[in-house]
């Protein structure tokens, strides 16, 4: 196999103009570094480097709501390795409140969280909490979940709440409609986020400590995409997201969205996919030239007693496990897995909320794992193999093998093995 492409200099890529080099470390506290590309597919590994430490990619980041992820310590998601997780924007700003948190010195030291933090824009709840939000072009009116109180959250609102956050990576609002939705007010939500985007990069307060994002939106529609990738990248902006995507839509759809997106976006930039988590989903985006994902599904399928495991999951909870004295995973090396047997995790969810604890941080180091044996074997060289590897464990045969996966891959020259 040809040995993968290499950016070993401290530029953040050969082809960008110097101008473009000045312009970029003189407003963002961000540099992306190409380690090595793969020379098959579009699969790439860099370095991040953000305020508070530098994040290897690709990367998955958990996601911690309300300054926390639920079941587990800052300090033991640390200890697993991770260098950044995320925070909500919109359940923050309600409680405890922006003020109170800066008090804190931040959600970083809120949460006593020393290593890097992403904030979503509050945007997502637009269709999360569609029947308590009303979108103008002024913003987003909520009615709140916890009370009931109308709030208006603009562009200028929500980074100004992100400011007094201190997130590392901030995410612009934009107008976030369904997957699943078609018709004019996809454009409609197009063009706004293209407005709200200007408006939330001249609201900034901190553009040298805080690093924007930009969010790629245009549903499922090839034409639109294009012309909100086009217009977006316009902006002088650190990164950019894949937004409006892994709301229901058809799998073939999604992924043909991903690719014109890593198509069209700068390889100097970070491309942040959002919202995807599933095993399958990461290993196959990675392929299509992304970077950055998140999700809840690790930690919410952890508390119904679901432990991800290379061949898909294992559920605990199931009476076949109540005498199994094995580990989750026999070749994960986590706490849990250390530590405890699937009788012992069996017996917990009967009467212990540690036994979600357990599964959780299994979970979160099943992820974070995945995605460092993805990037080593694309500094290696060797991605198409690993993909195809981690294809026959996750699959009993190639039958089983999900069409819209095999054709995402077969269009970056990766062809899975019959067997």
């Amino acid at each position: 196999m040809a040995a993968p492409v290499r950016r070993e200099t401290d530029a953040v890529a050969a082809d960008i103009s110097m101008p473009s080099l000045k312009s970029l470390s003189a407003v963002s506290p961000l540099t992306l570094r190409l380690v090595a590309e793969c020379p098959v597919s579009k699969a790439r590994a860099c370095d991040l480097a953000l305020p508070h430490c530098a994040v290897p990619t690709p990367v998955f980041m958990p996601v911690g709501t309300q300054g926390t992820l639920k079941g587990i310590t800052s300090d033991q998601l640390e200890d697993l390795g991770c260098n950044i997780c995320l925070g909500n924007t919109y359940h923050l700003g309600m409680r405890p409140g922006p003020a109170l948190i800066e008090k804190a010195s931040g959600l970083h030291g809120f949460m006593n969280w020393r290593r890097n933090l992403l904030t979503d824009s509050g945007g997502f709840q637009m269709v999360s909490l569609v029947e308590l939000s009303e979108v103008t072009e002024e913003g987003v009116k909520f009615k709140s979940p916890y009370g009931g109180d109308e709030i208006l959250l603009t562009p200028e609102k929500s980074i100004e709440i992100q400011n007094s956050l201190g997130s590392d990576i901030m995410m612009q609002l934009d107008d976030v409609v369904s997957s699943t939705v078609t018709g004019p007010r996809v454009e409609e939500a197009m063009r706004r986020s293209v407005r709200w985007l200007d408006r939330c990069m001249a609201a900034n307060q901190n553009p040298e400590k805080q690093n924007l994002f930009a969010i790629i939106q245009g549903g499922l529609s090839l034409e639109l995409r294009k012309a909100c990738l086009d217009e977006m990248t316009k902006r002088d902006v650190p990164g950019f997201a894949i937004g409006g995507l892994s709301g229901g839509e058809e799998k073939d759809d999604f992924w043909k969205m991903v690719s014109l997106s890593t198509d069209h976006l700068p390889r100097h930039k970070p491309r942040y996919l959002m919202g995807v988590g599933y095993a399958v989903d990461l290993v196959v985006c990675v392929a299509l030239g992304c970077d950055m994902f998140d999700c809840v599904f690790p930690t919410r399928t952890a508390r119904f007693g679901s432990a991800l495991v290379p061949w898909g999951s294992l559920q605990v909870k199931h009476k076949q496990f109540a005498k199994d004295f094995k580990p989750i995973d026999p070749d994960c090396t986590c706490p849990t897995c250390k530590r405890h047997s699937r009788a012992y995790l069996h017996a917990l969810f009967k009467n212990d909320t540690a036994a979600m604890h357990h599964v959780t941080i299994h979970n979160i180091s099943y992820q974070l794992t995945l995605m460092r044996s993805v990037r080593q074997s694309i500094i290696d060289g060797r991605f198409p193999d690993f993909v195809k590897t981690f294809m026959k464990k996750m699959f009993p045969s190639s039958d089983k093998y999900p069409g819209w996966a095999v054709d995402a891959l077969r269009s970056v020259n990766i062809t899975l093995d019959q067997h």
